[in-house]
């Protein structure tokens, strides 16, 4: 299969570029077929997700996948008065200055673009099927599920067990080449048209998956989902990559749901009749009748001589359980000793 990979260069013009798998080639050389003039080429750089690449990179490679978008930009040179030479400066000090190489800041545009654009997990570009966790953050799903199954996920996404913390959305593709859309997206809101770039607050539906944008939801005022008008509550909204506030709120509301669950599964493992006034007794064969008087909460002790077999002694049946009759005798797990005048 064809590597096709976005180039957005310092114009904002976006490029495609297309290799064969039998093809492979450097940044170097991608930039040199981007800039006409080569002494302009150590001006500029690639980055991918806010990222510097030096020009060394081969592609294809594991970091740049299929669909990537790759952002050429150019470097800031300093101009005069800005603390530079005095003359009095030894080469010595320019070797100390540049011995380290200080890191490129990372660009917050293209740090929001990586985050919506991109898999939470494996970084890879999105596409579907694609699900969120009830944080909003937002995955690829064979990449979420075999990270789950190799038990290889990050401490941040911990809190997915398994596919019940998973929710399934449905992603709106943009009509025509991808390459079209602002900023590389690929995706936007089926009502209002808004790209999902993360410019604008979108809300994934529990209980259908259809991912909405913010805007669409509060102008046509609804019940129920504007794709599929399956009815939803408030609490069945999911906002996607929110912020601190609003990812605050959906843990604690996760943690609330996981607390309720705990409880639920204990009161069912109680017995129905502990504690309940008017409860019968309880019968050989495990059925409930009718009766009154039960101490103890409503919970009648157990005596083997009410479930002795038919033709049995009473007092026969129940001298086989040593706790069914108080005697006289002493007895541990490896002898019984008898009273006196009985050896």
């Amino acid at each position: 299969m064809d590597l096709q990979v976005f180039i957005r260069s310092p114009n904002h013009q976006t490029l495609t570029l297309t290799l064969e798998p039998t093809q492979s080639l450097t940044l170097h050389h991608l930039k040199s077929s981007l800039l006409p003039n080569p002494q302009s080429l150590s001006s500029f750089y690639f980055t991918l997700n806010g990222k510097p690449l030096p020009d060394s990179t081969l592609l294809p490679n594991r970091q740049i996948t299929h669909l990537s978008t790759l952002f050429l930009l150019p470097r800031l040179s300093a101009g005069g008065g800005d603390g530079g030479a005095t003359g009095a400066e030894s080469r010595d000090c320019y070797l100390k200055m540049y011995a380290v190489k200080k890191p490129d800041k990372v660009d917050p545009n293209e740090q929001r673009l990586g985050k919506w654009l991109n898999c939470a997990l494996s970084n890879e570009p999105l596409r579907e099927p694609c699900v969120i966790d009830k944080l909003g953050n937002i995955f690829n799903k064979e990449a979420l599920v075999e990270a789950l199954l190799g038990k290889k996920l990050p401490k941040e996404f911990r809190h997915i067990k398994g596919l019940k913390d998973m929710i399934n959305i449905k992603l709106s593709m943009i009509p025509g080449n991808e390459s079209d859309a602002a900023d590389g997206a690929r995706f936007q809101c089926p009502i209002s048209g808004l790209e999902f770039n993360g410019k604008y607050k979108f809300f994934a539906l529990k209980n259908c998956g259809h991912v909405v944008s913010a805007k669409a939801l509060k102008e046509v005022k609804s019940s129920a989902c504007l794709v599929c008008h399956k009815e939803f509550v408030e609490c069945d909204k999911v906002v996607i990559n929110g912020s601190e506030e609003e990812v605050a709120a959906l843990r604690e509301m996760m943690e609330e749901g996981k607390a309720k669950t705990v409880k639920e599964k204990k009161k069912r493992g109680i017995d129905v009749v502990d504690g309940e006034k008017g409860c019968g007794k309880l019968e050989a064969n495990g059925k409930l009748e009718n009766g009154k008087g039960l101490g103890n909460g409503g919970v009648k002790k157990f005596r083997a001589a009410d479930v002795a077999p038919a033709n049995a002694t009473k007092e026969v049946y129940a001298s086989i359980f040593t706790s069914s009759k108080k005697s006289d005798f002493k007895e541990t797990f490896t002898c019984r000793s008898l009273p006196i005048g009985r050896n």
